[in-house]
């Protein structure tokens, strides 16, 4: 990586940590830049916009997403496989990119309404036609119960993983391949024992 693209990646994850903790609308230029250690007018040497940054931030973010996704899709693995690659795909970008999920949550559904961030209306269908389809695989191949709802179970599986970039922390004590696995033996197993 050269120097300059080095730079270009640094102040793209100071601008993630600054957008996830303040918000889009709060932040400006100039915070991005005083995090950064720089003058506001030297960040515009890098991005042209704010906005162009957290383009940035949001794409990449969900183009590595969609290739670890598409990856577990395409492997033809069964039902509850597939549910525990996606989970722990999921796990993976929140250790890379926890910022850019924490801005995603927050800022997707606002942002989704502007062209230039169309894609992310778009990533949330693509999203929700992966995971209801596995489920209804799983329901199909009496894997998973018939009885669950199918839309409000992934509801519950996805706010259940994506709710941890809030309190996760890269280099923590657990990996997120550990943090998988708990959350994976609550989801599947439950918490209660079993007689």
């Amino acid at each position: 990586m050269s120097p300059s693209s080095e730079r270009h990646s640094e102040l793209l994850a100071t601008a993630a940590e600054v957008f996830a903790a303040q918000g889009y609308n709060a932040t400006t230029v100039r915070k991005i830049a005083d995090a950064a250690g720089m003058l506001a007018g030297s960040l515009y040497y890098h991005f042209d916009s704010k906005e162009s940054m957290l383009d940035e931030i949001l794409s990449t973010f969900l183009g590595e997403l969609w290739a670890g996704y598409d990856a577990v899709l395409a492997a033809g693995l069964g039902p509850r496989e597939t549910i525990e690659a996606l989970v722990t795909e999921s796990f993976r970008e929140i250790d890379r990119h926890r910022a850019a999920v924490a801005i995603y949550q927050k800022e997707s559904k606002h942002l989704s309404t502007q062209p230039r961030f169309h894609y992310l209306a778009d990533s949330q269908v693509k999203f929700e036609k992966a995971w209801l389809a596995t489920l209804e695989r799983g329901v199909a191949a009496e894997i998973f119960r018939a009885d669950l709802d199918i839309r409000l179970t992934y509801r519950f599986v996805r706010d259940t993983v994506w709710v941890a970039a809030s309190w996760y922390r890269p280099g923590g004590q657990h990996s997120p391949e550990e943090i998988a696995r708990q959350y994976l033996s609550m989801v599947l197993e439950g918490i209660a024992l079993r007689d």
